[in-house]
Order: structure tokens, then C-alpha cells, then sequence
């Protein structure tokens, strides 16, 4: 497959997976040129409980390369998830699950949400992380709700 097929074809999967709403975005750097460098806040809901909301802080680059999309966005951010209203937990659940996906770069880096679910504490555990094809970063952040 050709190699620019491929790289439309991330770009447009990626583009599809986040499914995350932009709250607001603070400057942290001011640029001449282009968009300045940000901090964004979005929400997004789990696919499998409505109820369940999460917010994640990330930044963005800026600049030129940032205005036009070719830019790569630093592997920080923060998450905390909140329950909204009664969750019921169906009998099974996966032990993991990827929630959220979104992409940080041009080519082939995202930011991924993954719920796990600790049974014995009756626990979400939510575990954002930043993946590349080739390597990832060990910063992460992680968030927990606890289902009564």
C-alpha cells in the first residue's frame, strides 16, 4: 500500500476515534507567528457508562507548524474522571477497554484513554497515555471511580 494512502488513512481513523468536546484552551506561550502554545481541556463521556465523565488537559503546540497541523504535540496532560449520576456495572466486564483516542501528531502519535477494571474494589480506573508506531512516552495519568 502506498505510503501516502497510509497516512491518510491514521489521519482520518484518528480523526474519527475522538470523540472528545473542547471545553476551553489557555495561551501558555504567546508566538509571532501562527497559533500561540496552549493548554486545551476537553470533555468526553464513557462509550459503555454515559454516566461517567472525563476531562483531559493537554498541550498544544503552536507556531506555523502548529497552525497547519504538522506540528507535535508534547506528551502532557492531565486527567480526572467523575461519576455524574448511578452507574450499574454489568455482570462482565472487560478487563480493559480503550475509551478514548485521539491524535497528537500528523503521523502516527495519539493520546489514549484505557479503562481498567480492578473487580475486587469495584474500581474505573482510567489511564491516559501517549503512543507512537515505533515508541511511546512514559508519562501517563491516571484517574479512578469508584462505583457504589
Amino acid at each position: 500500500m502506498p505510503r501516502a494512502i497510509i497516512v491518510a488513512l491514521c489521519i482520518v481513523l484518528a480523526a474519527a476515534a475522538a470523540r472528545a468536546e473542547e471545553v476551553d484552551c489557555v495561551t501558555t506561550e504567546w508566538k509571532l507567528l501562527g497559533a500561540n502554545h496552549k493548554v486545551c481541556v476537553y470533555a468526553f463521556e464513557d462509550p459503555d457508562f454515559p454516566c461517567i465523565t472525563c476531562y483531559l488537559s493537554q498541550a498544544r503546540t503552536g507556531g506555523i507548524s502548529g497552525t497547519v497541523g504538522l506540528a507535535e504535540d508534547p506528551s502532557e496532560f492531565s486527567l480526572e474522571c467523575r461519576q455524574m449520576c448511578p452507574v450499574t456495572l454489568p455482570e462482565k466486564l472487560p478487563k480493559s477497554k480503550k475509551v478514548f483516542s485521539e491524535g497528537t501528531s500528523a503521523l502516527f502519535k495519539d493520546t489514549q484513554i484505557t479503562r481498567l477494571y480492578d473487580a475486587k474494589r469495584r474500581t474505573l480506573v482510567y489511564l491516559a497515555i501517549s503512543r507512537k508506531i515505533i515508541a511511546g512516552s512514559p508519562k501517563n495519568a491516571i484517574s479512578t471511580v469508584v462505583v457504589r
